[in-house]
């Protein structure tokens, strides 16, 4: 059985990229399609394959201005010849699952969301986009819109990533979709004895993740935050932040790991889909502050930091209920009022459950029990 996967562009090891890792090591002779493919800190098992790139990776800057390119990736990604292969994973929150295929191969589209900026979460890009930004954004808007809803109906089987992304794609795409929670490393992480007295923020600082509200609140508190991670609010978040914040870019796993260990808590003021941070914040030992909605609300045994908090609950985190300043720091002064009810232990157990094992097991099953017999005898 010949097995294609195709996922949106290739730039850095992000929650998509791991998906698409795990999924190649389940497959080792799948062959990989994608717009865009930068090497540069992928995993081994990405760059070991077969890759081909669609016209978007030969355009003048693509590695800068791929996102410029967006009304062009349905097309291109129509005129790869997927004629051969039996079965098509596509890793979709970019353009990826409006493919061509056999009339009798079968496509299973791992949907981490609908794409944020022109659906859901376009009023967040907007407002955080410069003038003509967002007139771009808005004009092509309608017709990635159509095209989306086009090539949802060629995909035969919808995975997601969690209930919020579910329901997402039921609004959007009318159709259903398989809850298989993404690969988290969880191993990689371990506990410290001793807590250090700074909170952590980690992650791609882009603007829907609003990384700028944990910079404003901290900037109030005065707590000393650390701040891991590159992205394109990086500048603008270093010109807002007061002394206490600390930015230490780009850091290797391992260094990851010892900083979420060593912290305090993560904040986690932006929604996410799934959000593998707070996993492995919990992984780590640490407990997550975080915006009570979207993938948290199923990663994280986590309470509202204004409901009555009972001596006992195997607590793993808060919430705050708005992506406000003021509920950050109310929820961060709760707190610390309640930290020392938070145990490492709990953190860890909760966050096993979302296990690298656990995915490649549900992933595997879901396949074989949707892929017609005459392929899977292939």
């Amino acid at each position: 059985m010949k097995i294609a996967l195709i996922h949106y562009w290739f730039y850095g090891m992000r929650g998509g990229e791991k998906v698409v890792a795990e999924i190649l090591r389940l497959f080792p002779k799948a062959d990989l399609f994608t717009h865009l493919f930068i090497p540069n800190k992928l995993d081994p098992i990405i760059c070991e394959r077969h890759v081909t790139t669609t016209f978007i990776n030969r355009l003048p800057l693509a590695g800068k201005l791929y996102q410029a390119y967006l009304p062009l990736m349905p097309t291109a990604l129509k005129r790869l010849d997927l004629s051969e292969y039996d079965l098509i994973i596509s890793s979709e929150s970019g353009p990826a699952k409006g493919v061509v295929k056999r009339p009798d191969a079968c496509h299973i589209c791992y949907c981490h969301t609908p794409m944020r900026y022109i659906w859901d979460q376009q009023p967040v890009y907007l407002e955080q986009a410069g003038i003509l930004k967002r007139w771009y954004l808005k004009r092509i808007t309608p017709y990635l819109r159509r095209w989306d809803k086009w090539s949802a109906g060629q995909v035969d089987h919808f995975i997601t990533n969690s209930e919020n992304v579910q329901q997402r794609i039921e609004n959007i795409y009318q159709c259903p979709a398989t809850i298989i929670y993404p690969p988290v490393a969880v191993g990689n992480f371990s506990a410290v004895g001793t807590k250090s007295d700074y909170f952590i923020m980690a992650g791609q600082l882009v603007p829907y993740k609003r990384p700028d509200l944990a910079i404003v609140a901290f900037n109030q508190l005065g707590l000393p935050l650390k701040v891991v991670g590159t992205g394109l609010e990086l500048e603008k978040l270093k010109s807002l932040a007061k002394n206490n914040i600390e930015f230490t870019g780009y850091v290797s796993d391992a260094e990851l790991s010892h900083l979420l260990a060593g912290s305090r808590a993560l904040i986690f003021p932006g929604e996410e889909d799934f959000g593998i941070i707070p996993v492995e914040a919990q992984a780590a030992g640490t407990p997550v502050i975080a915006l009570g909605r979207g993938g948290v609300l199923e990663t994280v045994n986590g309470r509202y930091y204004n409901d009555q908090i009972n001596t006992g609950e195997e607590l793993t985190g808060l919430f705050f209920n708005n992506p406000q300043i003021q509920d950050l720091i109310s929820a961060v002064k709760k707190f610390i009022t309640i930290e020392h009810l938070i145990k490492p232990e709990v953190c860890q157990k909760q966050a096993s459950q979302f296990s690298v094992d656990r995915f490649r097991k549900e992933f595997k099953l879901f396949v074989e029990d949707v892929l017609p017999a005459t392929l899977l005898v292939k």
